[in-house]
């Protein structure tokens, strides 16, 4: 069985088409309207092997809040959907990903109980069009959709382009970890028999 699942979701303030295919290898087709956000969503696509596609219209003439914010929500869904009952799933990842001089952890459970623990210090404001405080805002639209228990903690690091990098890396990496099929594992992992 497949595990992709496109979602389309249009409000007054944005409108999103995304597709994920779970089992991909890393190949992207972004297009939000906000570049920097563009390139992590890429970084995250191809570091964790999934085939990952966005439309998205958003007011960016206000700022990218709505849309970045929208875009994880979708993605969110998506994911969800793709997981499906999640049978032979590892459920648990973790990713240390270094980009220079930063080092960030990302822990995250497919639990089906959403939870964001965010824990980074942004010295930059903006990068591009893009408000780097969306980033915490995009990590917990994801989470609280997809029901994931997710942990993002930047170790150090002094340039918030490259921690906010080395993050969506580390994101993709700890995805592709848990959502990888284990053939000793039966039904889900989990001794309640569902997540």
């Amino acid at each position: 069985m497949d595990r992709k699942f496109e979602v389309s979701r249009k409000t007054g303030e944005t409108d999103i088409t995304l597709s994920i295919n779970i089992d991909g290898s890393g190949k992207s087709n972004i297009s939000t309207g906000v570049g920097f956000f563009d390139h992590m969503l890429n970084l995250f696509a191809k570091h964790g092997l999934f085939d990952l596609d966005v439309k998205a219209k958003g007011d960016l003439e206000i700022d990218a809040h709505h849309t970045v914010e929208d875009v994880g929500i979708v993605l969110g869904q998506a994911i969800k959907q793709a997981l499906g009952e999640k049978k032979s799933i590892r459920r648990y990842g973790s990713s240390f990903v270094p980009m220079d001089e930063a080092l960030v952890l990302v822990a995250l459970d497919l639990s089906g109980r959403p939870y964001l623990v965010f824990d980074a210090e942004l010295k930059c404001e903006k990068l591009g069009n893009m408000e780097t405080e969306l980033v915490e805002e995009f990590f917990r639209a994801v989470a609280f959709n997809a029901g994931i228990t997710l942990h993002v903690k930047a170790l150090y690091g002094s340039n918030t382009h490259h921690i906010i990098e080395a993050m969506f890396k580390a994101f993709g990496r700890a995805l592709d970890d848990a959502t990888r099929k284990d053939d000793r594992i039966e039904g889900v992992m989990s001794t309640k028999g569902m997540l």
